[in-house]
């Protein structure tokens, strides 16, 4: 059984031939051109599809997307998308339907993350776990029992937002002091420099104080390799600030198998070995039991192979 999988992103689009079995046999990508209008990121996934479906060694059951934005409890509407310009509300399942002849089932990203995961990956031997997407912001998605956990409303897993300090900075919500602002690419770079500003011999000062903009996770976890005790410093506040609100996810779901993914991730063990140890520091004894924090290694191919799973789990039994 062959799936197409959509990865909708602010810049570029991802397309996938996804078997149910095999994963992922056949990637395509296209730029958004989200400045184009809705209409025109439609035809831009359209595109997309067409050229993964001309790859696949049968005929697909049928289109998952994994999008930004609000998705409504029936999985057919996206509405406002940040990022995406003149695109309020639209019914992706219809649009698409009648511009290729596939349905179509849409959902969070984060959360098809998590599925993809599950499916395929870190998850697939996991019957509850919880997935952080840690990228430009932060993303959540929750599997229990082998099922996506979407909330009364479709809105559940925004964990970026849990708030971890009421007095703590902003990031892009109204939740100010939530995790995202902590660990969050582009916060925790604007944390990062912050600091750095203050020791102008250190390497990290001299290599990015003059260009901040081409500072990354990547090169702060280099440094902190190479023994920088700055660069040690940055990774390990933000890897203590992640566990605290890790504490209060396992807390609320009882969920203790923790999957992270995403550029911020790849700073590895400077964050993750801090957030294990202050999460153990504060969970209650009872959780710690089975509590592990492991990364996700398929990367955004688990948003692909989500989505191609929510088709085949969606789609083909309602056929």
């Amino acid at each position: 059984m062959i799936a197409i999988g959509i990865d909708l992103g602010g810049t570029n689009i991802k397309s996938a031939v996804v078997h149910h079995e095999k994963g992922i046999l056949y990637r395509y990508s296209v730029s958004t051109e989200a400045s184009g209008g809705a209409d025109h990121v439609l035809d831009r996934i359209v595109e997309a599809v067409i050229n993964a479906a001309g790859e696949a060694p049968e005929e697909p059951i049928g289109i998952g997307i994994g999008s930004p934005g609000i998705i409504s409890l029936d999985r057919t509407t996206v509405s406002y998308p940040p990022n995406f310009p003149g695109w309020n509300v639209i019914n992706i399942n219809q649009e698409l339907k009648k511009r290729t002849g596939y349905e179509a089932i849409v959902e969070n990203d984060a959360n098809l993350m998590a599925l993809g995961s599950s499916r395929f990956g870190e998850g697939k031997e996991l019957d509850s776990l919880i997935m952080l997407t840690l990228g430009t912001g932060v993303g959540g998605g929750i599997i229990y029992h082998r099922e996506l956990y979407r909330g009364a409303n479709g809105g559940a897993a925004e964990l970026g937002h849990v708030i971890i300090d009421y007095d703590g900075p902003e990031s892009n919500s109204s939740a100010k002091g939530g995790i995202e602002a902590f660990i969050g690419q582009r916060f925790l770079v604007r944390n990062a420099l912050s600091l750095i500003k203050k020791y102008p011999d250190n390497p990290l000062a001299r290599d990015f104080l003059d260009d901040p903009d081409s500072l990354e996770p990547i090169h702060l976890s280099r440094e902190a390799d190479k023994g920088n005790e700055l660069a040690i410093r940055i990774l390990n506040d933000a890897g203590r600030m992640l566990g605290y609100a890790i504490v209060n996810y396992i807390h609320i779901l009882d969920i203790r198998n923790i999957l992270v993914s995403g550029g911020v991730a790849k700073a590895g063990d400077w964050i993750l070995d801090s957030a294990r140890k202050a999460a153990k520091e504060r969970l209650m004894p009872p959780y710690h039991d089975g509590f592990e924090i492991r990364y996700e290694t398929l990367g955004n191919d688990a948003a692909l192979l989500g989505a191609g799973s929510l088709a085949f789990e969606h789609i083909a039994t309602h056929r």
